[in-house]
């Protein structure tokens, strides 16, 4: 629940102002102005809609494994909902209720929906008879009656009846869809009983079809209400584009059936949405998203290729790609919704979006998108108590593919404007792209001035608009084909296995100097492949592609080339195995800080907010006191240590903590703002930095910077084939591993271990960087790969705890993942080992400590 903010004297005294200078560079979008032209998206401040809801934020085996994917990742999202299947249900090989719940509930999560017919192998589902399916149920339902968080669990006892054992509920001969509506009538009967009589206030939703069927639900909901069967939650599917423009009218059909009826109005909850071609967007997403938001329904992304990636939003165990910067946007939306109107609603594939207010923090938030061009933002209504002149921050999410990493969003505009006389601003926003989503943040304006946002020269290159040889444009996802997988323009180029094969792109660079060029691609190989890139005909190197779930699953190869000012030719040849191009996108490598504003920081207990001066980032300040913390989720794109700045004032010591462990001390600054540079070691991917004043120390917090390139300076590396090896462990060579070897079975044993001999310069905490591969899968469904996350169980001087290894897509696509380890000073064992099954390969472990 929001917070009302609080500000005592001695927080004001905390509070300074900051002189500060940028050049800003050209951007997509410009400051506020008077008057708005052309489309609009309109939000009124003073029309609230209810309190924010953060109901499409669920996910559907977006969770599989204890720490697959890692907090890092889930605890920022809030997630309101998760199904997973029964314990030990056979459907997937990973993703049981019972197991993944630990996680959810260290994250803060809320309901479990248990989809109850997973318990079986087969899609569909076999039927073996209600006989057989009431032992099941009864089974599962027994294990969870004794939890104390029996009531956390939703039971869904059919999933998509009319296209499982029922299908006769979508014919239409009236004698056949009679039949099998008596047949389901008569089941769900003696299902919803069974589960009454083993947990009497249990939680039972359904009829949880494939889609809405008026027809089905017109028959449905007046019969169970007088059989008194009647579901507790409602739910049933959006998996097609067209629901974008038909949802709103279907739900309020529901509603009316239930006015009709004489049953009150139950909690929705659209428990599938979405299709390939939707996630990972970010400008896919935020339409379904808001959608749901604005009619107050819970939602959970559909589940189509792998469980415990988050539904194609985790490209690693705590790596983020765009879409899960636009989930934590979301998950940070505080207050109460407000009527956002768009240029056209219910359109598929037009800009749509979320506005808040938060009248304590005094924030409002917008995210949009959906759509390319143009749109003037209007916020109307701005609050008197923010004051005259206003902070706008506009950031960009960009699509980054399915297993492309993304850093944090970049800043693309900040600006001051003076609210106008209608107490209105308006945010034009120009050259907006379709797969990407954008946050407008309004706050009070301060003294100084907020840094200008500076953005380098980018362009992007479609790999069908280039020179092909021995290749192939083939189409992918799009609105007539949404089963498709999400690619940049639609089309990607593939069918390059020919020796001579190569896509040549025509690039045009505005001066002299070095370029990041990043590739999005699928890679079909089943392992690492490469491709030769040239520039203007000379040698430049080799560019190495790691393994994709499948050659149109997208993810990103990133490599600088040194560019003079004009025109040239870059060349990608076929290398070793096959690979699809989709695009690149070429940007000016300039150093760049990452500013983390405070008061955007997931916060618990009662902090308040200072806007008596901007900050760097234009956001004010955080107000810590006894019992407050405030979490940041900061962003590194390679593992090592980075300069981390915090701007704060405190009245006695503070602590950043990583880990569960405190980092480092933040020193009493006796009220005076200080910029106090740290040296953090980050993981790749995010990082969630935990702010908290010590004792009774007030700490004033603006924001934190991440600033420079990793740096690896006291890191230390042990390659696992210089390790102590027993029983089966043995040593393997591999190209693609450091070294070219690394120790494999290890495990399905209690005598096949792996120990390694650590050095600590001194006690403490300590990251443990693992790096292994693990392609186990147990089969293939119709449209999802079967991975298997492998167990590890790591011993730290006698002491063991298990750490799951997500699969890496092939035996040769080495991942890291860190293990955070608290060691002694001097030499510390490290066991990997696992009596009942194997371990992942392992090549070798980087120790660091947090504070360098």
């Amino acid at each position: 629940m929001p917070r009302s903010a609080r500000r005592s004297p001695k927080a004001r005294r905390l509070v300074g102002s900051v002189a500060f200078s940028a050049v800003l560079a050209g951007t997509a979008l410009t400051g506020p102005v008077a008057h708005a032209a052309g489309p609009q998206v309109t939000v009124d401040l003073g029309r609230t809609t209810g309190a924010v809801m953060h109901g499409a934020n669920g996910t559907l085996y977006g969770l599989s494994d204890v720490g697959v994917p890692g907090d890092e990742l889930v605890t920022p999202l809030h997630m309101t909902t998760v199904v997973q299947k029964p314990q030990g249900g056979a459907q997937h090989p990973n993703g049981d209720a019972l197991t993944v719940k630990p996680a959810f509930d260290r994250a803060g999560g809320g309901d479990v929906y248990v989809y109850m017919q997973d318990d079986y192998v087969q899609w569909p589902y076999e039927n073996l008879g209600l006989a057989d399916y009431l032992s099941k149920v009864d089974r599962m339902v027994r294990e969870v009656a004794a939890r104390p968080d029996a009531d956390d669990f939703v039971w869904v006892p059919f999933n998509e009846p009319n296209g499982n054992w029922y299908p006769g509920l979508g014919s239409s001969d009236s004698a056949t869809y009679a039949a099998a509506l008596r047949s389901f009538k008569s089941d769900w009967t003696t299902v919803y009983r069974k589960i009454r009589s083993i947990i009497p206030d249990a939680r039972i939703a359904g009829p949880n079809e494939t889609h809405y069927d008026a027809r089905l639900m017109g028959d449905f909901y007046p019969w169970a209400k007088a059989a008194g069967v009647l579901p507790d939650i409602t739910t049933w599917h959006e998996l097609d584009p067209g629901s974008l423009s038909s949802f709103e009218s279907t739900l309020a059909a529901y509603r009316a059936l239930e006015a009709s009826a004489g049953i009150p109005a139950l909690p929705v909850s659209v428990n599938e949405y979405g299709n390939r071609r939707d996630q990972s967007v970010p400008g896919q997403m935020i339409q379904w998203m808001s959608m749901f938001e604005r009619n107050k329904v819970y939602a959970d992304q559909a589940y189509w290729n792998i469980a415990g990636n988050l539904n194609d939003n985790a490209v690693q165990t705590n790596i983020p790609n765009g879409t899960w910067w636009l989930l934590r946007w979301y998950a940070g939306l505080t207050g109460r919704t407000v009527q956002l109107t768009p240029p056209q609603s219910n359109t598929i594939d037009t800009v749509q979006g979320i506005a808040s207010l938060d009248t304590g923090r005094k924030q409002a938030q917008v995210v949009l998108g959906g759509a390319s061009g143009s749109v003037d933002t209007v916020i109307r209504h701005v609050p008197a108590s923010f004051g005259k002149k206003v902070d706008v921050t506009v950031e960009r999410t960009a699509w980054s593919g399915y297993e492309g990493a993304a850093a944090a969003p970049a800043v693309v505009s900040r600006t001051t404007a003076t609210v106008a006389g209608d107490g209105s601003v308006t945010v034009p926003l120009t050259g907006l792209d379709a797969m990407s989503a954008y946050r407008i943040t309004v706050n009070p304006a301060g003294s100084g001035t907020p840094a200008a946002a500076s953005l380098p020269w980018s362009a992007t290159y479609e790999a069908e608009n280039a020179a092909i040889t021995g290749g192939t444009v083939y189409s992918q996802g799009s609105r007539s084909n949404p089963y498709g997988f999400a690619t940049s323009g639609t089309k990607d180029v593939g069918s390059l296995n020919q020796p001579t094969s190569k896509v040549a792109f025509t690039v045009d660079v505005p001066r002299s100097g070095v370029y990041d060029l990043d590739v999005f691609y699928g890679n079909q190989s089943g392992g690492p492949a490469t491709h030769t890139l040239t520039v203007d005909g000379a040698p430049a190197g080799t560019l190495t592609y790691g393994s994709t779930l499948n050659w149109t699953y997208r993810a990103k190869a990133s490599t600088p080339v040194t560019l003079t000012a004009g025109q040239h030719s870059l060349t990608l040849a076929k290398g070793t195995n096959e690979v699809t191009l989709d695009k690149v996108d070429l940007t000016a490598a300039t150093a760049r800080d990452a500013v983390y504003p405070a008061t955007y920081a997931d916060i618990s207990g009662s902090p308040s907010y200072d806007y008596s001066a901007s900050g760097v980032s234009g956001a004010g300040a955080l107000v810590l006191d006894r019992g407050d913390k405030a979490a940041f989720d900061v962003y590194a794109p390679s593992d090592g240590y980075y300069t981390v700045h915090a701007d704060y004032a405190s009245t006695g010591d503070s602590t950043l903590s990583m880990d569960g462990a405190t980092a480092v001390t933040l020193p009493a600054t006796r009220g005076r703002v200080t910029d106090k540079a740290l040296r953090l070691y980050l993981s790749a991917g995010n990082n969630r930095i935990t702010a908290a004043p010590a004792g009774n120390s007030c700490l004033t917090l603006r924001d934190l910077r991440v600033t420079g390139a990793a740096d690896t300076t006291g890191v230390t590396s042990y390659e696992a084939e210089d390790a102590t090896l027993a029983g089966t462990a043995d040593v393997s060579g591999n190209a693609w591993s450091s070294g070219g070897e690394y120790v494999g079975h290890i495990g399905l044993g209690a005598a096949n271990t792996l120990t390694f001999q650590v050095k600590a310069p001194a006690a403490g905490r300590y990251v443990m960087n693992v790096r292994y591969a693990n392609n186990e899968v147990a089969g293939s469904g119709n449209y999802n790969t079967n991975v298997v996350s492998r167990a590890a169980d790591i011993s730290v001087n006698g002491t063991t705890a298990t750490v799951m290894f997500r699969n890496s897509y092939s035996w040769s696509n080495f991942w890291d993942l860190p293990v955070p380890v608290t060691l002694k000073a001097g030499v510390n064992t490290v066991t990997f080992a696992n009596s009942s099954t194997y371990a992942p390969d392992i090549d070798k472990v980087s120790v660091a400590p947090l504070h360098g």
